[in-house]
This record gives C-alpha cells, structure tokens and sequence, in this order.
C-alpha cells in the first residue's frame, strides 16, 4: 500500500520542491542584478 502511495506523494512535493528553488533563485539573481 505505502509502495503505491508514496510516488502519487513525492511527484507534486518535488515539482512544489523545484518551483520554490527556481523562484528562489530568480529573487536572488534579481537582486544581484539590482545592486
């Protein structure tokens, strides 16, 4: 049961994961570029 559950879990937490990440890095690039 965990077996099947698990990846339908972990698939949006990573997209989430990479979203946050890149829009982390843009803030900061953005700011750099700024300063």
């Amino acid at each position: 049961m965990a077996a099947s559950f698990l990846p339908s879990l972990l698939v949006p937490f990573m997209a989430v994961h990479f979203f946050v990440v890149m829009a982390f890095m843009f803030i900061y690039i953005e700011r750099e570029t700024i300063s």
